[in-house]
């Protein structure tokens, strides 16, 4: 079978873009919601005489738009195959945008008591849902337009998103929390970024839209041979792609979260340090990502994705055991140089990422590969990642019980690298030719 001729490279960055920009959106909103778990969910739906017991549930409420990625990932993911990328991807970002400007609009606690916090519950996983079904979608709008030999550096098209809407998340919380008093960010200050949300799907919506469906998938669909089971067929036919994938995503996972989520109450709670300078570091590491990802997924196609994804695993593995003895004494600036070093360490293995995962499945499984490994390794790291950071501090009294989870998540990255596959640049046509046609 004959490879279908590269698309016009303007189609290409159209796709770079829509991958983009898309999760930038949907990744604003999960970051608002994480943020605000950190800073103001706890007081407000789920008030509590211990400011420790409402952070641990506010971030139960986190899990849960973990904890509901697999069902985006087994719906979107399987119509990823069947219908294609394009289309999936529009649904993923009304689904979770919607849910965000609805969370900007809820009743406190004291407002309808308990009633504010199921609705809240039931908001986080629509927007679980739908993050669960974008990420597989939009690595392989912009992998599959670009040549195998720099998938690296196109499919990070994705990875950038996860910084990027942290930092939006991050950047328009803390300049409500600089520019409004405590009692005033508290009562509807924090509501304006969950509001913001539907401008920028709007935004989204438009460049998905105009958007081609991806070379791979038409020519899936002129041979007839996309997968009639995608979600059985994976399971049957690549379990250890599967494995090898959803291991590889817990260690950066895991990472992310203690980093972005638990650094923010550690930093207010722990070290006394105000709102707005907590989230100080997480911005500047954010900032910088948005060049180390692309950058890492670059040197992916030269050096080989998992030699860089493992100095990665190790330095994040490592990190934790430098960085809490050095801001120990609430210093600012080794908060913010802690938390960009730790980041980096993440970029080294996000970056090759979108590549890895989606190069384990062939091209008639992969939105569903891709949508399960994301999916699931969300629920065995990232959900409950911060409530367990949080308890294990709680239950130990110091920062080493953490340290040592994360250590342990990025062991099992390693060993997810190790059953992986490294794919040589024509496998996308190999696969193709191997690829059982579609039952009637």
């Amino acid at each position: 079978m004959t490879r279908a001729p590269a698309p016009p490279r303007k189609d290409l960055i159209k796709a770079f873009t829509a991958a983009l920009s898309g999760t930038s959106l949907e990744w604003y909103d999960f970051a608002a919601y994480s943020v605000a778990s950190a800073l103001v969910f706890g007081q407000l739906f789920f008030p509590s005489h211990d400011p420790l017991s409402g952070t641990l549930l506010a971030f139960s409420t986190y899990a849960v738009g973990y904890l509901s990625r697999p069902l985006g990932g087994f719906v979107f993911g399987r119509l990823g195959d069947t219908l294609g990328r394009k289309q999936v991807l529009v649904i993923t970002l009304l689904v979770t945008g919607i849910a965000t400007v609805l969370i900007g609009l809820l009743p406190t606690h004291d407002q309808v008591g308990a009633l504010g916090a199921l609705l809240l519950v039931v908001l986080r996983f629509a927007q679980g849902v739908g993050i669960g079904g974008e990420w597989g979608g939009a690595v392989l709008l912009s992998s599959e337009y670009g040549s195998p030999e720099r998938r690296g550096f196109w499919a990070s098209a994705a990875q950038i998103g996860p910084p990027a809407g942290n930092l939006m998340a991050n950047g328009v919380l803390a300049a409500l929390a600089a520019t409004l008093s405590r009692e005033q960010f508290l009562s509807w200050g924090w509501r304006v970024a969950f509001l913001l949300s539907g401008v920028l799907v709007l935004f989204g919506l438009w460049i998905r839209v105009k958007l081609e469906e991806t070379p791979v998938f038409q020519e899936l669909q002129r041979s007839g041979t996309r997968a009639a089971a995608p979600l059985r067929e994976v399971f049957t036919r690549e379990p250890r792609a599967l494995v090898a994938a959803i291991l590889s995503r817990v260690g950066p996972d895991v990472l992310y979260a203690l980093f972005t989520v638990f650094v923010l109450t550690y930093a207010t709670q722990t070290l006394g340090l105000p709102d707005g300078l907590a989230v100080l570091g997480v911005m500047v590491g954010s900032t910088l990502q948005l060049g180390l990802i692309p950058l890492a997924g670059a040197l992916s196609d030269r050096w080989g994705r998992r030699r860089l994804y493992a100095v990665g695993a190790i330095g994040a593995g490592l990190w934790p055991f430098v960085f809490f003895p050095a801001v120990g004494g609430g210093s600012v600036p080794m908060l913010v140089t802690g938390v960009v070093v730790g980041l980096f360490w993440h970029a080294l293995m996000y970056g090759p990422q979108a590549a890895f995962v989606a190069e384990q499945f062939s091209p008639a499984l992969r939105s569903t590969g891709a949508s399960l490994a994301y999916t699931l390794a969300g629920v065995i790291g990232g959900a409950l990642a911060p409530l367990l950071f949080t308890s294990l501090f709680a239950a130990f009294g110091t920062w080493v019980a953490p340290a040592c989870y994360l250590a342990a998540a990025c062991g099992l990255t390693l060993i997810g690298l190790a059953l992986g596959r490294s794919p040589l640049p024509h496998d996308d046509g190999a696969h193709r030719t191997t690829t059982a046609p579609a039952q009637p």
